[in-house]
């Protein structure tokens, strides 16, 4: 037997903006990022597409917000529209340093006003023949929606990850009361690393005084190692959420 360590990191970057949409912060955001360096990061709120003119913001990127941000460290990506409007669309993304197998965007969009998506791709590190299942959720604000979006990613999950391959599920889940537990832990068996490893889910909205626990890391058929939230200077004055990021041990056959 032998290991190797995946380190993820998951945050909605509030289309690069500050809390307030008063500064475009991508460009701080990225130099965090990479500073970090985890193997795969979840990301939510990104802009795929803008058709309004930039040139009141200072920096603004020629290409995609995911493929600047993934700019010569994740050099393969997935992404995800999940709101789309006449000035252009947003989604969720993932940048990983290992390679997609596939990947989907699956639609739970369940309100007109609220379009949402689940991005579930499948990466390998190369030398480990096990696939690896990542999925970038972010669920919507009323409990009935969250409740049917949660029904359809564990259906999704029963489907198609097989039990015996690793499953991260990380992103905004909106879920301040703690329902998708429920879901999650007793409907699929993953479980959420700061629950276990701190006993309670990490704080991370609003980013200024992080009251409401809105994003989670799951995981299923791996160890964790550590994790942390990034609360507190320079996080809290860029996106109105904080990142999390969690190191987990892959244990696998020679």
């Amino acid at each position: 037997m032998s290991n190797t360590s995946l380190k993820v990191l998951t945050y909605n970057i509030h289309k690069g903006f500050s809390a307030t949409n008063q500064r475009f912060v991508l460009h701080e955001i990225k130099r965090l990022l990479q500073h970090i360096d985890a193997d795969v990061v979840f990301l939510q709120e990104v802009l795929g597409e803008r058709n309004k003119p930039n040139n009141r913001f200072t920096g603004w990127p020629n290409n995609r917000q995911f493929e600047f941000l993934a700019d010569q460290v994740w050099h393969h990506c997935a992404y995800g529209k999940n709101a789309i409007y006449k000035s252009g669309h947003h989604g969720n993304a993932i940048l990983s340093k290992y390679p997609f197998i596939e990947w989907e965007n699956i639609n739970v969009s369940f309100l007109k006003s609220a379009s949402r998506s689940l991005l579930h791709g499948t990466i390998q590190i190369p030398g480990i023949s096990q696939k690896i299942h990542i999925i970038c959720v972010h669920l919507g604000l009323f409990g009935h929606e969250r409740e049917r979006q949660l029904s359809t990613l564990t259906e999704r999950i029963n489907s198609h990850v097989p039990v015996n391959e690793p499953l991260i599920i990380a992103g905004d889940f909106n879920d301040w009361r703690g329902r998708a537990e429920h879901f999650l832990h007793h409907g699929l068996g993953v479980r959420e690393v700061f629950k276990i490893t701190r006993g309670t889910y990490a704080r991370t909205f609003p980013s200024w005084l992080p009251v409401l626990s809105m994003d989670r890391i799951y995981y299923r058929g791996l160890d964790i190692v550590n994790c942390n939230h990034l609360h507190g200077q320079p996080w809290r004055r860029l996106s109105d959420h904080i990142p999390l990021l969690a190191e987990f041990r892959l244990t696998y056959k020679l």
